[in-house]
């Protein structure tokens, strides 16, 4: 009986021995024939083959937040992403890093930023940089005392760049054209009283421009800081409201329309942008969690995303613009 176990001892052992001789000899066989790599696909569609996924996610992932090095990107929107799945290939396979990463690219959509000199409501020079927009308004505001209060920046995101000039051509531009003004209702006035005539002129309304959608407030919360306010981590005008509430609090679609955007974008942080159509879009900054992706379609008061303090915030709320082709509303004229 014991012999009879002893043999079937060492039949099982050299049968597992051959097991396991068998098994490396296959992965030998693979490791010599075929290696691990991932093939990334976009919108479905084969791509390419990549050998190190983190390293080309990185690299999309900085591309998203600036752009290829041109001036006034501030970020890039990308169409869709590329999804990565782990196989075995053929040694003799290449993978094509550089040419996914450029397909990527192709689909984003460039969004510049930069600064228009504003007065009385009204652009009317677009700067490059902050710097030389801080340097405009500070001789703007010199020479023209009387109307200092009224002269600010306003930071703009456009798909596209506009007209720049530069901080000397706008501030001789915008100081002959107040100086005009000041000749032209002296002039005005003087001819008004030497006629004894009473002029008319045409009502500029203080009023919202019509959307042309209706807008729900998104979130409940705290008004902490207004449209145009400036504050201690902001050194130009505010382009929407921030409300805060705690870091979760549900956040709500203001109207129906399509998800554009859903993902990092600088100093928004994690962020939505929904669009309603005609231009106009709503954006959502901030958010700890985001529950939409892009290309979703989406109705007013469904829930997009959780309130948090991702990117440059200083505490729990909810960053909401209005804009329209690009330009920024004051949406305290829509909501709250």
């Amino acid at each position: 009986m014991v012999k009879k176990i002893l043999v079937l001892a060492r039949k099982t052992i050299k049968l597992i021995i051959l097991l396991g001789i068998s098994i490396l000899l296959i992965i030998c066989a693979v490791a010599l024939f075929f290696k691990p790599i991932y093939g990334v696909t976009l919108n479905g569609e084969q791509i390419g083959y990549s050998k190190d996924k983190s390293k080309l996610q990185a690299k999309i992932n900085k591309y998203m937040e600036s752009g290829d090095g041109q001036s006034n990107v501030a970020f890039v929107q990308m169409e869709a992403m590329p999804e990565y799945k782990m196989c075995l290939l053929k040694r003799n396979i290449v993978t094509n890093d550089d040419e996914i990463f450029a397909k990527v690219a192709s689909s984003g959509i460039n969004y510049y930023t930069y600064y228009a000199i504003v007065e009385n409501g009204e652009e009317k020079a677009y700067i490059s940089k902050l710097e030389d927009a801080q340097n405009v308004l500070n001789e703007l505001t010199e020479k023209n005392s009387e109307n200092k209060n009224n002269i600010s920046i306003e930071q703009k995101y456009e798909t596209k760049l506009c007209d720049f000039v530069t901080s000397e051509q706008a501030v001789a531009n915008l100081y002959k054209e107040t100086e005009v003004k000041k000749s032209t209702a002296v002039a005005s006035t003087v001819t008004t009283r030497s006629k004894e005539k009473i002029s008319t002129s045409t009502n500029i309304s203080n009023a919202a421009p019509s959307l042309g959608v209706s807008l729900a407030q998104p979130v409940s919360g705290k008004l902490t800081s207004r449209y145009g306010e400036r504050s201690s981590i902001r050194s130009s005008a505010h382009t929407g409201l921030d409300i805060a509430n705690s870091t979760g609090t549900p956040i709500k679609a203001a109207a129906s329309g399509t998800v554009v955007f859903a993902g990092i974008k600088g100093s928004y942080g994690r962020m939505v942008i929904i669009s309603h159509g005609n231009g106009v879009q709503t954006y959502y900054g901030h958010c700890s969690s985001l529950d939409v992706s892009v290309g979703q379609t989406v109705s007013q008061g469904q829930v997009i995303a959780k309130m948090g303090s991702t990117g440059n915030s200083t505490g729990s709320h909810l960053h909401l613009e209005i804009r329209v082709n690009g330009s920024a509303l004051n949406p305290q004229k829509y909501l709250y």
